[in-house]
């Protein structure tokens, strides 16, 4: 019987013999934490990866989950407007590699926009320890304008607007006609959903008309994403995926999704 109980803040580990115990169990997991990897519950649940991978597909064809390389993430996960602190505890590791990666890209004496969430908040560390000389940073989020509020050789511009709590940024009419009025070398967007009819999106209308403004006054666009936000839609659609430069992401990306973006032209830089 699949368990009820939570021990240590997890489903308590047992054996599970039957496909609807470990299917109801895994849907527990997801409810939890958003996102799951075959490896960990087939460890947790004493079974092959063959056995978990075929449980994903039969709860993806009904429908209950969408497939990633190596796990699956709740079919809802996107249509929810996670707050920042949330975002910030999923998939970790992957955002820290992929701001790593896009740091690389930014040269002394440039600006570059970096707008709200977990992945640039990220970024705006990296560019931090790396201490370049004379970069701008222009950001509707309190939280990076903040982590920055030391950086050495870096100077912050923080675009006015409506503060939305969720995701300490600045939205509304406010934030977009201050970006009407500046330039960007490179602009780092965040996304929440890459879906290959509609392109990037996110949960929030407002966010979306921001990440808009943002583009039209930048150089380049570079987007920042760990690969489960791939076959993913949302409520808002940003921009098409040809209308930006390189997508940053990790190598687990399944490798349907990789061909998908190399046909539209776009740049895709794979990092482990």
């Amino acid at each position: 019987m699949v368990p009820e109980t939570v021990k240590g803040g997890r489903p308590e580990k047992r054996t599970h013999r039957f496909s609807e115990e470990r299917r109801r169990y895994i849907l527990q997991c997801l409810d939890r934490d958003g996102s799951v990897l075959v490896s960990d519950l087939a460890k947790e649940l004493v079974v092959s990866a063959v056995t978990i991978r075929n449980d994903l597909k039969a709860l993806a064809d009904d429908g209950l989950v969408f497939r990633t390389h190596g796990g699956a993430v709740k079919t809802d996960f996107t249509l929810i407007d996670r707050t920042l602190s949330e975002k910030q505890k999923l998939f970790a590791e992957a955002k820290a590699t992929i701001a790593k990666k896009a740091v690389t890209y930014v040269r002394e004496g440039q600006s570059i926009i970096l707008d709200s969430g977990s992945t640039t908040t990220e970024i705006a560390r990296v560019l931090k320890a790396r201490r370049l000389e004379q970069v701008t940073v222009i950001t509707n989020a309190i939280n990076i304008a903040i982590e920055l509020l030391d950086a050495t050789g870096v100077k912050v511009i923080l675009t006015g607007g409506i503060l939305r709590r969720e995701s300490a940024s600045l939205v509304g009419p406010l934030a977009e006609h201050g970006l009407r009025r500046l330039t960007a070398d490179i602009f780092f967007m965040g996304v929440d959903g890459v879906d290959s009819e509609f392109g990037f999106m996110t949960p929030n209308l407002a966010e979306a008309g921001i990440n808009q403004q943002m583009i039209k006054v930048s150089r380049e666009v570079i987007v920042v994403t760990d690969p489960s936000k791939f076959g993913r839609r949302s409520l808002a659609v940003i921009c098409p995926i040809e209308q930006v430069r390189r997508i940053i992401t990790t190598s687990q990306l399944d490798v349907e999704y990789q061909r998908g973006v190399e046909a539209t032209g776009v740049e895709l830089i794979l990092v482990e």
